[in-house]
């Protein structure tokens, strides 16, 4: 393999060793490869990540070899990359790093890093939430097309509901996330209630077409909306990360207009870089203003007061949390309902 390179980012140089090493076989895309996109979309991945705490999704040797999710601050991270002490659902705690230089995505490409996990938080807050994200996720019989019209219902109702702007992204997959800046004043549990009251509003409008039911034999050929990707420690990809797919894919932020238009396969570590010299980055405006959950806390509220519709089941690695519904399957509940006297 050709000797280390160094490359410069934001008036720092970082050393990236086994250049040539082939992270995509598929098309032969190396480390370099990668490292180079990320120097081209580097102030807009910096614009996802700035001071939040981060989770590296790791592939030392390429998307063919094995890989895992490192969420403590690397032994040996540089000093100039600052960390944040965040609390798990578990009650465990960790330094996360917090990227706020360019470098620092350089730094983590280095060590195979490919996508970025940051959390919906800064590090000066980390228990109050400074986005709403909501993930339009596909199920079986259901594609890319069938999320981007429901993201355009979606972007209604956030309008509707206290005139909140969302900024569409494809996931990397044949899903789309909607980022909603919000004012960091609500607690993860409200964020996620208010993300609840989302999908429950778009059931309602779409109700062939999405679904909120957390157990997948519930969900059918529907868009799910995932309101658990608010919990506490789960994360969605930033922006511009890499996807560990055939083709090099990445999460790519768009304007409405394109939702629908354009699809994610126009997306990877070759285009974008074009794309970004072109029109820079599209979500560069995120962070000019933030919006209340009031209206979709009432809601929320609505909801339970009148349908009589509480919280939903969380995740299975998370302790039983108050109010929270059973966390049986529906099928296996009934095969272990007592039958009549």
């Amino acid at each position: 393999m050709a000797e280390a390179v160094e490359l410069e980012a934001g008036g720092r140089s970082v050393r990236l060793s086994s250049p040539g090493k082939v992270f995509f076989p598929e098309h032969g895309y190396t480390k370099l490869d990668v490292a180079r996109y990320y120097q081209a979309v580097a102030p807009g991945i910096l614009r996802a990540l700035r001071e939040r705490p981060t989770t590296l999704q790791r592939y030392p040797d390429g998307i063919a070899g094995e890989w895992f999710y490192q969420k403590r601050a690397p032994k040996g991270m540089p000093d100039w990359i600052p960390t944040a002490h965040i609390t798990f659902p578990s009650g465990r705690s960790a330094d996360e790093m917090c990227p706020t230089e360019e470098a620092a995505v350089l730094w983590a490409a280095q060590y195979g890093t490919l996508t970025f996990h940051p959390w919906p938080v800064r590090r000066d807050d980390v228990d109050h939430p400074d986005e709403l994200r909501i993930d339009l996720d596909p199920q079986p019989g259901t594609d890319y097309d069938d999320a981007a019209r429901a993201a355009h219902e979606l972007r209604a109702v956030l309008e509707e509901f206290g005139g909140l702007r969302g900024w569409p992204k494809t996931s990397g997959g044949r899903g789309i996330h909607v980022f909603v800046p919000i004012e960091p004043r609500w607690t993860f549990t409200q964020v996620r209630r208010a993300a609840i009251a989302v999908g429950r509003e778009m059931e309602r409008r779409m109700p062939e077409r999405v679904t909120i039911k957390w157990w997948k034999e519930e969900r059918g050929e529907r868009i799910f909306i995932d309101y658990n990707q608010t919990a506490r420690d789960r994360t969605i990809a930033s922006a511009y990360s890499v996807r560990p797919r055939p083709g090099a894919p990445v999460s790519a932020p768009l304007t409405w207009d394109e939702v629908g238009v354009a699809h994610p396969r126009d997306f990877d570590i070759t285009t974008m870089p074009a794309r970004f010299a072109e029109l820079g980055d599209v979500h560069a405006g995120m962070d000019e203003e933030r919006y209340s959950l009031d209206a979709l806390l009432e809601l929320a509220t609505k909801d339970e007061q009148d349908h009589g519709l509480g919280d939903l089941p969380y995740p299975p690695e998370y302790p039983k949390m108050p109010g929270e519904p059973s966390r049986v399957q529906p099928s296996r509940a009934r095969r272990k309902a007592p039958g009549p006297d």
